[in-house]
């Protein structure tokens, strides 16, 4: 379906010719190229980054902590029923990306379609979860690296590891995307031969030539663990926490997928490739997280003392469910191979997130909503004020010094799952109030250039589920209280409460009726943006059969 037609043209005319409407804002409108974010993302590298920058410590680390306190059953269902909610949020923020792949991030979208307020506490919401997630990672390669060797001081690593990651973000777009494609390559490729590796291991091809089957699936081990039993009392509610708690653990996993809602703004023919991203979420949720999962519920027992959680659980790589199956069966040293992949896992997802938080910091900074010295760029298009204040902040990292790497890796879960969630929730939300304004302004959905299935059930549903997840997100510090995790995992609803109040009373803004919410300032530079790029690809001839394949990857 031609995203030009005629009919969505003509409303364009007409709203530019009134522009004196309550709610236009030539704020909305991006930049000119040469002052904001370059277009240099190519379809195989927003595919990739897509799929492997949300694959990091929550999967390789954080299923471990799953396995111990749901047990199998509960790891597996835990992640796959947060998988679903994960591809309604997605296909909402892609249906919106596709439409307006402006470079302000889904905030924009927020400020659009529902109200500024919304949309500042929304981006300064995001900012800061990539503040804490950035620094997590940061943390967990640290541990990982300590596997190897405890004589050199984790703080040296950590440092070496932000240099790194900085160098990658300034040297532009372009680098960075080639830097990621790799990563995310090598990511995918690992834990593929990880999830082939498991089932090999637990049908019989180990040392032992035990042939585990499901096992650990079965009693003493599962399919459900106690978790808080001295404290409930009762068997089947303390399963039932346990279950709960990987629903937290799942959401913390998942969070990161929705990076695509800030890559937009730096991709090549955006509503191609977005869409085509989106529609090849659904298997990759499929294989690697439900698929992962299942592999480590068939190989590692949920009450093994190497998982991370464990009190006496060695450094590193230790951490991972995968490496212990290996550990198990007496496989030596995969174990080093396994922990250069977990590094490398946690290298990507490190380096993306502190793209993201400067990409996000910058789209705030350009609507007006932060300091306007963050919305500066160079030559590359690169916004090196966000980025070096999102550098600065990842050496927060250092309190790992004070507490052990379970510890602070348990605080900074509990935050990012929190700020995870209410993001989750604002983008449902979003798209709900953007279905409502196409519908009041008399756009078919069916002439967007990607339509979002299942609608618009998919969104009220991922918008209420996370809502009751994020509510019993930090049931466990009632029980034995727990001043320190209640506060990791209750502190972002205020913070959010506060800056969208702030801002609405400050500013006196109001809700924005659905039929003058502005869904076409910026949207004509757009299309003449990505007509520009049609053209120039048009005039370097056919693609040759190894460039397609290329492309498509």
């Amino acid at each position: 379906m031609d995203v030009h037609s005629d009919d969505t043209e003509k409303k364009i005319d007409s709203f530019v010719a009134n522009k004196d409407d309550a709610y236009f804002d030539p704020v909305l409108v991006d930049p000119t190229e040469e002052l904001s974010l370059h277009r240099g993302l190519k379809a195989r590298q927003i595919s990739m980054i897509t799929l492997g920058g949300s694959l990091g410590t929550g999967l390789i680390i954080g299923s471990g902590t799953a396995l111990v306190r749901g047990g199998p059953l509960g790891l597996w269902f835990g992640y796959s029923f947060m998988g679903m909610v994960c591809y309604f949020v997605m296909i909402s923020l892609g249906e919106m990306c596709a439409y307006l792949p402006h470079k302000k991030g889904f905030a924009g979208y927020a400020t659009r379609y529902v109200d500024p307020a919304f949309g500042f506490a929304l981006g300064w919401n995001y900012v800061f979860k990539y503040f804490v997630q950035t620094t997590n990672n940061v943390n967990a390669a640290g541990a990982v690296v300590q596997y190897w060797t405890l004589r050199v001081p984790i703080e040296v690593w950590m440092v070496l590891y932000i240099a790194l990651i900085f160098l990658i973000n300034m040297l532009g777009i372009r680098v960075f995307g080639e830097f990621e494609f790799w990563f995310c390559s090598i990511k995918v490729v690992s834990l593929v031969g990880l999830i082939l590796m498991g089932l090999i291991i637990d049908l019989g091809g180990n040392p032992e030539h035990d042939r585990i089957g499901f096992r650990y699936w079965k009693a003493p081990y599962g399919p459900l663990r106690d978790y808080l039993l001295a404290e409930v009392h009762d068997s089947r509610v303390a399963q039932f926490l346990g279950f709960w708690s990987n629903l937290t653990t799942a959401l913390f996993s998942y969070i990161g997928t929705e990076l695509i809602g800030v890559t937009v703004g730096e991709t090549e023919n955006p509503r191609k490739n977005v869409p085509k991203a989106i529609r090849r979420m659904f298997f990759r949720i499929l294989v690697f997280y439900i698929g992962g999962t299942f592999v480590i519920s068939l190989t590692v027992p949920s009450n093994s003392n190497a998982l991370f959680v464990a009190s006496k659980s060695p450094a590193g790589a230790a951490a991972s469910p995968f490496v212990v199956a290996t550990t198990i069966v007496g496989i030596k040293v995969l174990n080093h191979i396994i922990n250069a992949v977990v590094l490398i896992f946690v290298l990507s997802a490190s380096n993306s997130d502190l793209y993201i938080g400067s990409r996000t910091l910058y789209g705030l900074a350009v609507e007006r909503k932060a300091p306007r010295i963050f919305a500066k760029v160079n030559r590359a298009g690169v916004p090196w004020p966000s980025l070096i204040l999102n550098t600065l902040v990842c050496f927060l990292t250092f309190l790992n010094a004070t507490s052990s790497s379970s510890v602070a890796f348990g605080w900074f879960a509990s935050l990012i799952a929190s700020f995870g969630a209410i993001t989750w929730m604002c983008i449902s939300y979003t798209h709900i109030a953007f279905m409502r304004a196409l519908k009041a302004q008399g756009i078919d959905r069916d002439t967007l250039p990607y339509k979002a299935p299942f609608q618009p059930y998919a969104s009220w549903f991922a918008l209420i589920f996370t809502g009751i997840v994020l509510f019993f997100n930090g049931f466990s510090a009632f029980l034995p209280w727990v001043s320190s995790s209640f506060i990791t995992s209750y502190i972002a609803i205020p913070i959010f409460i506060v800056l969208w109040g702030g801002y609405k009373i400050y500013y006196r803004t109001s809700t924005i009726p659905a039929a003058e919410a502005d869904l076409f300032s910026g949207k004509r530079e757009i299309d003449e943006e990505e007509e520009r790029f049609l053209a120039r690809e048009k005039l370097k001839g056919p693609r040759s059969a190894w460039q397609r394949i290329w492309d498509s990857l």
